[in-house]
């Protein structure tokens, strides 16, 4: 029997975070589904090395998401999609800039999507009423793509050498992005939850970026015997510390999309702001908690979630 001729695949996914890590699963499956044609994504900068290291595809391009007025920047979008001669697109970003992709392309290849005009097109309602993950479950199935499963993130292993860690030890995620405050659960509150834990013989891990930095500092002031990691991970070593934690506690941020997936208990703190049955990680022991003031939900009810094993 003669193998089928290579064919060149696209894959669409730019961002953010939490949706990346939503798309991983779909993303293999595409992989299996194409298991001899040349499997390419169309990401932003911040998740090419997260599409390296999963090893899905054979090569990865950058989009540098050029303005609408940049006409030369569109120019050049569009040689390097035509350059490839795909012959099947998945649009896993299913918005506004891919929809307009799709009329970058000449001759127009098959496309797996929700845009107007695709081959393949998800039109349903229903395709946005839940997570992610199931969205793209219900889209490439109409692409004939089947058995989407969710990434458990086997694959993901930081490098960083981590001294003076001790078990067991629970991750505390007190970040978000800084435009969106109502989503942080209080640093006090933290801080108590941390002390509260200490009691308990868990060892609160501090994990954040330099946005974080106030809240880690009011947390270590009131919870001092916390060990401060942040701003000392990668995406990757979040992986490999939430295999080894006792649980997770966080915001409704991007970190916990990684924690989630690995097994460990993810317990996610949602305000009125966002809604857990479209936003909460993937992961088969995921706890949300939501007060539509973040105010109201006490350190007390916190606790007693993670301690309800």
């Amino acid at each position: 029997m003669n193998t089928p001729k290579p064919r060149n695949i696209l894959v669409i996914k730019l961002g953010a975070l939490g949706d990346f890590i939503q798309a991983l699963g779909p993303m293999r499956a595409i992989r299996k589904h194409h298991p001899h044609d040349r499997l390419v994504l169309l990401t932003t900068a911040p998740f090419e090395s997260l599409a390296e290291q999963s090893g899905y595809f054979d090569d990865i391009l950058l989009d540098r998401r050029p303005k609408w007025h940049d006409l030369s920047g569109w120019i050049r979008l569009r040689r390097q999609f035509n350059f490839w001669n795909f012959a099947r697109v998945y649009d896993l970003q299913n918005n506004d800039r891919t929809a307009l992709y799709l009329k970058l392309f000449s001759p127009k290849p098959e496309w797996v999507g929700a845009a107007k005009g695709a081959s393949h097109r998800n039109a349903s309602p229903d395709r946005n009423k839940g997570l992610a993950f199931y969205g793209h479950v219900q889209t490439l199935g109409i692409g004939g793509v089947d058995n989407v499963n969710i990434d458990m993130l086997d694959w993901m292993s930081g490098k960083a050498v981590i001294e003076g860690l001790k078990k067991p030890y629970v991750l505390i995620v007190p970040g978000s992005a800084a435009n969106r405050p109502e989503k942080r659960w209080p640093a006090n509150y933290y801080g108590a939850l941390s002390n509260s834990l200490l009691q308990h013989g868990y060892q609160p891990v501090l994990l954040g970026g330099p946005s974080e930095a106030d809240v880690i500092a009011t947390i270590l002031k009131e919870a001092p015997d916390s060990f401060d990691l942040s701003g000392k991970t990668s995406l990757e070593d979040l992986a490999s510390l939430a295999r080894g934690a006792k649980g997770a506690i966080g915001n409704d941020t991007g970190p916990m999309h990684i924690i989630g997936p690995t097994g460990c208990k993810t317990i996610v703190l949602f305000s009125g702001a966002s809604m857990p049955h479209r936003h909460s990680p993937l992961g088969s022991n995921i706890v949300t908690l939501q007060e539509n003031d973040l105010k109201d939900l006490l350190p007390e009810k916190v606790l007693a979630a993670f301690l309800d094993q």
